[in-house]
């Protein structure tokens, strides 16, 4: 326990070594924990492995005592499980609702409508980006859309986990923008 908490220490240092030793010291059980989500592919799987261990990272500071670091990052693998089945889900009924002749015009109207104001927040905020890896990264995923993560990474020639962490920071631009907007509306009405 002592050397998981000298390991935890570096890594909350942002020591690269530390970080790489918790990956393959705890990868195989989070894979095996993710896997057991049966609707998920192993695509899915991989990404969900790569963001629970990028969010991980992120606070590891934030742990008080060593042996709590396991189960930690169990849960924060079980809840990133669970959000990719609930978007894949989500995913799903939106091509069944679309594909659906009953379902009434009317209903798609404001899904399309909010679909495309999302599409032009994502184009916005790329076109803000400084020219760099994070922009080139967000253009290929969301505007392009023909690659996942793992083919960018292996385009660019980077490891999976640089792609991912780019995509995490550029969604979290996004829904800042998301959250301003909305806030902005609210306070204006």
């Amino acid at each position: 326990m002592e050397e998981l908490a000298r390991v935890l220490q570096r890594a909350a240092e942002g020591d690269e070594a530390a970080y790489r030793a918790l990956y393959r010291g705890y990868r195989r059980g989070v894979v095996r924990l993710c896997a057991a989500f049966a609707a998920l592919d192993s695509d899915e799987v991989e990404d969900v492995v790569q963001e629970t261990f990028v969010r991980a990272f992120r606070r590891v500071g934030q742990l008080k005592e060593a042996k709590a670091f396991e189960p930690w990052l169990y849960a924060i693998a079980r809840n990133r499980a669970l959000t990719a089945l609930e978007r894949k889900g989500t995913a799903s009924k939106a091509k069944a609702e679309l594909g659906n002749d009953e379902a009434p015009v009317t209903q798609l109207i404001p899904a399309a409508l909010e679909l495309e104001a999302a599409v032009e927040v994502v184009r916005e905020v790329i076109a803000a980006l400084p020219d760099g890896p994070e922009k080139h990264t967000a253009h290929l995923f969301y505007v392009e859309g023909e690659l996942n993560a793992r083919e960018i990474a292996e385009r660019e020639g980077v490891g999976k986990s640089a792609i991912t962490m780019r995509l995490e920071r550029f969604r979290s631009r996004v829904k800042r923008v998301l959250l301003r907007r909305l806030l902005e509306t609210q306070w204006s009405t």
